[in-house]
């Protein structure tokens, strides 16, 4: 993805085309926007492990016009709204049974005894599934071959898995029907038969099995469309499920969705997709989609109130940034026109992650940055194989207080360490780190590693 950077001009128009304009045009920091910008991400697959949320996306390719899907991402927070870009964890390649380069689709992530097992449709071709020793992976196919393929249709698609708490698995799954089974403990075969649900209200594709207070819940993209998300509620884990209506209405901005669904540190969270961050570059129509999320909440009796569209919702920042570490550059809250490469190329894991395709202008922001009682200089890792730019260091806008600028210089493509005094700062801020040309460059303008402060 390489794309011009937003403006609060182009923003305030997006949120009037999409949402009719509030009279008084809001200044896009107050506007949920999708959480990811670097990548085009979908089928947002959520899952906590260890404080940390682990949230699992497919991806779009940068130039998709249809659905063109080769490997699935990972993205990692412990705030809500500071990301930390984890790469490919896993790809169509890991599976020797399919030939093919597309196919990715909405994937699902479960622990079980120090397991990680991921259940990854391939379009037309079954779900498969991947088990890693860890979240990040690496994942490896332990059958051999498809765990679920109904041949006689193309219905195997978007599952969900979660476990309850007899420790009975169940997986979820299908457009535009809905089937179940129940998985064997080993997490990776299953026992009985296919069950296809009747018709519930509203279904078309991407369910979302969870739990909460007894209550067994079914979300899921409502019919198409536009999408929606809808749900459904049951006493058992496998029906009869009673239709309850919307988590968020259909509307033209989500076109397709996928809904994933958490509790964390409190609070409960609906993922869900849309075009916002394409629509940032044209008003034309690609499957280049980006995931947001919401804080959501439950009524007494379970039920869940209706969202408005994601641009109105609320997603606030659960706890402050640390910026006394060394912090992965990647790490953001918004980063648009930005891109991320794997630091290593030739590792199986490809955890970390550096920053690219940096043009004049660009930045990152990273909320909530505790800086406590004060830092004194700031150091950051970066890499440049031609004339360079610098790094500006502010406070709680793109255009605020300047409180240092640190010189990025040619590197001979290896990476380097630049390190700056700042002016005394303290307390709780919004940081920008923006990027500025030189008069013989202001594009590609240098690579990033890792930044931090000092005290």
């Amino acid at each position: 993805m390489k794309t011009k950077k937003i403006t609060i001009s182009t923003a305030i128009l997006l949120a009037s085309c999409c949402l009719n304009a509030q009279e008084n045009k809001q200044n896009v920091q107050e506007l949920n926007l999708p959480i990811i910008q670097t990548k085009f991400t979908a089928d947002p697959a959520p899952m906590v492990h260890n404080d940390t949320i682990y949230l699992y996306t497919s991806h779009d390719e940068d130039d998709a016009e249809g659905f063109k899907m080769e490997n699935w991402l990972l993205y990692t927070s412990t705030d809500m709204v500071n990301w930390q870009d984890r790469g490919s964890i896993a790809s169509l390649k890991d599976f020797k049974w399919y030939k093919g380069n597309n196919g990715a689709w909405a994937a699902c992530v479960v622990e079980r005894n120090g397991k990680f097992y991921m259940y990854c449709p391939i379009h037309g071709n079954g779900i498969g599934v991947l088990v890693g020793d860890s979240p990040y992976g690496p994942f490896k196919d332990p059958i051999g071959k498809p765990l679920v393929w109904q041949r006689e249709h193309w219905e195997d698609i978007d599952p969900t898995v979660f476990i309850d708490d007899d420790g009975q698995a169940y997986m979820y799954w299908g457009n535009p029907n809905v089937y179940y089974v129940k998985l064997n403990e080993d997490m990776i075969s299953y026992s009985g038969d296919i069950v296809k649900l009747p018709r519930i209200k509203d279904y078309q594709e991407g369910p979302w099995f969870y739990k909460r207070n007894n209550h067994y819940y079914l979300a899921f993209a409502s019919t198409c469309c536009p999408e929606g998300i809808g749900y459904a509620m049951s006493d058992s884990p496998t029906g009869p499920w009673e239709y309850k209506g919307h988590i968020m209405d259909h509307t033209p901005q989500t076109r397709g969705n996928h809904p994933g669904i958490i509790d964390y540190k409190g609070k409960s969270y609906c993922f869900g997709q849309n075009y916002d961050v394409f629509r940032f570059e044209t008003s034309r129509h690609a499957e280049r989609r980006s995931v947001s999320a919401a804080e959501m909440t439950y009524n007494a009796d379970g039920t869940i109130q209706e969202l408005p569209y994601f641009f109105e919702c609320k997603l606030e920042q659960i706890e402050n940034f640390n910026p006394y570490r060394k912090v992965e550059a990647e790490t953001m809250a918004w980063g648009y026109g930005l891109q991320t490469t794997p630091k290593n190329t030739w590792a199986r894991d490809r955890w970390n992650q550096l920053v690219t395709n940096i043009d004049n202008n660009e930045y990152i922001k990273i909320k909530g940055v505790d800086f406590k009682n004060g830092a004194t200089s700031f150091k950051v890792s970066a890499s440049c194989h031609l004339y360079g730019g610098s790094i500006e260091i502010r406070l709680d806008d793109v255009e605020g207080t300047c409180i240092g600028t640190v010189n990025i210089t040619n590197t001979k493509d290896n990476l380097k360490t630049f390190e700056t005094k700042v002016k005394s700062v303290k307390g709780v801020h919004d940081l920008y780190l923006v990027f500025k040309g030189c008069k013989q460059q202001q594009r590609n303008l240098f690579m990033l590693d890792w930044w931090e402060f000092s005290k």
